[in-house]
């Protein structure tokens, strides 16, 4: 099983990024899937989370309105588009697989798999 994400770097505030994770070892359309960021010092949060058909999202009220989470079955990745980038989204970001995403929230499961992370720094 491997999650590899990648598209992270250095940008400035009010700009763009996109995230993608690679997933292979798995059957990717079966399961949730979602982005956490951990800042340093700082315990790691839930950003967004994506059911399997795609048909359920939910967003950290932080990012609402600024990071859209997809996914592509066929491809088996999952995406992060962030817009409007603050300083306080700095942070490493990681995919995982979940239990479950509703447009309330998500929940772990047991065996969760997660990527290596991101590195996303936002600074002028």
């Amino acid at each position: 099983v491997q999650l590899q994400a990648s598209g992270g770097g250095l940008v400035q505030p009010g700009r763009s990024l996109r995230l993608s994770c690679a997933a292979s070892g798995f059957t990717f359309p079966n399961f949730a899937m979602g982005w956490f960021r951990q800042a340093p010092g700082q315990e790691r949060e839930g950003v967004a989370c994506i059911s399997a058909s795609a048909g359920s999202t939910y967003y950290a009220d932080s990012v609402k309105g600024r990071f859209t989470i997809s996914r592509d079955n066929a491809k088996s990745t999952l995406y992060l588009q962030m817009d409007s980038l603050k300083t306080e989204d700095t942070a490493v970001y990681y995919c995982a697989t979940l239990g479950w995403c509703r447009n309330y929230g998500l929940a772990h499961a047991h065996d969760d798999y997660w990527g290596q992370g991101t590195e996303v720094t936002v600074s002028s």
